[in-house]
């Protein structure tokens, strides 16, 4: 069938990483299958089932070469997808066929897979994560002096500084970093539960001895590379498990979102640009534009994912005893698509990053336009220090502030409030010391140590614990 007739799925076909999209691949998932079928059977014989060595190198010689037309033709005549992939699996290892998910039901391979593959998944997520963590310290390191006006109600409010302004954002991350770790490291393992969560099939096999069956789930668990499994389940895990970690997924992209909207509101102050091709178009019509592409697609796509935690909440308490079908089509597309979303709103974000373009004179225009009012406070108790009444100067003020904002509103000129306050007999006093009074940098209080020791205390030792991981890791390539 021609590719163009059907619809193809952006996250993978657009937007998505490599190994993200790898991970939620139908060769992924069905090569874990046989992989915890050949785990399952290598535990249960270890603790005494009559299964050969034979029959364990004939399914380990056969876990990746997958005829996914063989299993589609099963799968029409039995309508079970597991069970079309044994049947496909046995006429590949005839001698294992009859040991071949031994004890277990489908859950066995369909939950432990989604496990390892949120954990896999996860893992992208860190690194990437990280290298964010590393691109943002280095700006707001390299900018924590900068003055900027800060801005509150989206109204001009005191001065801050670009690197403090994007520590905040780096906050969130480090926010996000931390609990993805604990999720990772938390997660738990379904392992071997049976039909309905109670380990009968695995009693029978066992000749009633629950020490082994309590030994071959932690076995096969310790096998698949988690450290413990689910206390308790139905047939399935919990599906609270599903909501917990896309939360985590949610929070990245609450993150995200945060970040890349304040990029295209600094964007249209032209105080800052997102990275830019030099054959990119802006518009097909307006050809001087350089719109905030890669930020506005952050946030579509962080929507789109801080939607999905819902969706996993619904499913999770709708599922009725000890589990219904209703679960599963959705848990097809929801878990996927968190994943990939993430990955492509991470990797965007990487790389806005890496080539933001401030421009430092427009953001000095800024402050200069906005100063005359904020400086006020300063210039008052400079001359109250220096013998001025208080009262007096704050009606001087007050009666310049309301002439200067009528010029700039109704006139459509520059703010003259410093030139009138200048001439005021009541200011004569320091006049001298305007311009010293009026440094930007004498507004930004302790913004650059803040973002200084920060740096120092909490994002630096963390990069520093992570590097091997932050070196090994790549950032794939995407469509930005």
């Amino acid at each position: 069938m021609d590719n163009n007739r059907t619809y193809r799925n952006p996250l993978t076909d657009r937007y998505a990483g490599a190994a993200m999209s790898y991970i939620w691949s139908p060769q992924f998932k069905h090569s874990t299958w046989r992989k915890l079928w050949l785990t399952l059977a290598t535990c249960e014989k270890a603790l005494g089932l009559p299964i050969t060595d034979e029959q364990l190198k004939e399914l380990a010689a056969h876990q990746e070469d997958i005829d996914f037309d063989r299993v589609a033709q099963y799968e029409k005549e039995l309508r079970h997808d597991v069970m079309s992939h044994i049947r496909a699996f046995g006429e590949l290892c005839p001698a294992a066929a009859p040991i071949i998910h031994l004890g277990a039901t489908s859950c066995f391979v369909t939950d432990n897979t989604e496990l390892i593959q949120m954990r896999e998944g996860m893992k992208i997520l860190r690194g990437k994560l990280l290298h964010l963590i590393s691109q943002l310290a280095d700006f707001c390191d390299a900018n924590k002096a900068l003055p900027t006006l800060g801005f509150t109600h989206l109204q001009p409010a005191q001065l801050t500084t670009v690197g403090k302004r994007f520590a905040l954002y780096l906050q969130d991350f480090m926010m996000d970093f931390r609990r993805l770790e604990r999720e990772i490291e938390e997660l738990p393992f379904r392992s071997v539960k049976g039909t309905t969560g109670t380990q009968a099939s695995f009693l029978e096999l066992f000749a009633g001895d629950h020490a082994k069956c309590r030994q071959l789930e932690a076995n096969v668990a310790k096998a698949m590379g988690f450290d413990h499994v689910v206390s308790l389940s139905g047939q399935t895990y919990s599906r609270k498990i599903d909501y917990f970690v896309l939360t985590i997924l949610s929070g990245l992209g609450q993150s995200a979102s945060k970040m890349a909207t304040d990029i295209r509101i600094l964007a249209h102050l032209k105080e800052l640009e997102e990275p830019f091709g030099k054959k990119q178009v802006g518009s097909s019509a307006m050809a001087y534009k350089r719109n905030p592409m890669r930020s506005e697609r952050i946030t579509s796509l962080s929507r789109y994912l801080m939607n999905l935690p819902v969706n996993t909440a619904w499913t999770h308490s709708t599922q009725w005893f000890e589990r219904t079908l209703d679960d599963s089509a959705n848990r097809r597309i929801v878990l996927a698509e968190a994943f990939l979303a993430a990955d492509v709103v991470l990797s965007i974000l990487i790389d806005v990053t890496a080539g933001i373009q401030l421009w430092p004179k427009v953001i000095e225009k800024h402050i200069k336009a906005e100063l005359p009012f904020m400086a006020t406070e300063n210039l008052l108790m400079a001359a109250v220090k220096k013998g001025g009444n208080r009262q007096e100067l704050h009606e001087v003020i007050r009666t310049h502030s309301m002439a200067a904002a009528r010029r700039v509103k109704e006139e459509g000129l520059d703010n003259d409030l410093l030139d009138r306050l200048r001439k005021a007999p009541e200011f004569a006093c320091i006049r001298e010391e305007f311009d010293s009074l009026l440094d930007p940098a004498t507004f930004i209080g302790r913004a650059p140590q803040q973002v200084a020791d920060y740096l120092e205390e909490e994002v630096r030792p963390l990069l520093a614990g992570h590097k091997a991981e932050l070196d090994a890791s790549g950032v794939d390539a995407v469509n930005v």
